[in-house]
């Protein structure tokens, strides 16, 4: 009898000891400090992290204007108001732009800024539109709805 109470403690031992290491393993691997910057990494200029994207704007009169932005900003409507070309409404659905480089666009004649990605309207306004490295993008105003 005294082996199998034996045998019954060594394997709730082994249990217990088990549960403490995988535990342990696991406070590890969560508490870990994150490792330091090198030197060299530290060293890289902020700008490095960011995005370059290039933005054709065509006024009313037919004139073209070639932007080549980098930013930090995620979405169109930051790297557009970075270079202070857009301006607009604010509502819940975000920023309608009315005025591009200077040039406002009036609703009443049925004037409006078409935002392109290769040629394709964009289906998101410019909060919603995410922007990525390379990408390019066309301002144009249109008359007529």
């Amino acid at each position: 009898m005294m082996s199998k109470k034996n045998n019954k403690t060594a394997i709730i031992a082994v249990a217990i000891l088990l549960v403490l290491v995988v535990g342990m393993i696991i406070a590890y691997f969560a508490l870990r400090p994150t490792p330091a910057l090198s030197p060299v990494q530290e060293a890289e200029p902020a700008a490095a992290s960011g995005i370059t994207i290039g933005v054709t704007i065509r006024h009313a009169d037919g004139s073209e204007k070639e932007l080549s932005i980098t930013t930090e900003a995620a979405n169109l409507r930051g790297a557009l108001e970075q270079e202070n070309l857009v301006q607009g409404d604010v509502s819940e659905y975000g920023l309608f732009v009315t005025t591009v480089d200077g040039e406002f666009a009036d609703t009443a004649k049925t004037e409006w800024w078409c935002f392109t990605k290769g040629g394709d309207m964009l289906p998101t306004g410019v909060d919603d539109t995410l922007i990525a490295d390379g990408e390019h993008y066309e301002i144009v105003f249109t008359v007529g709805w």
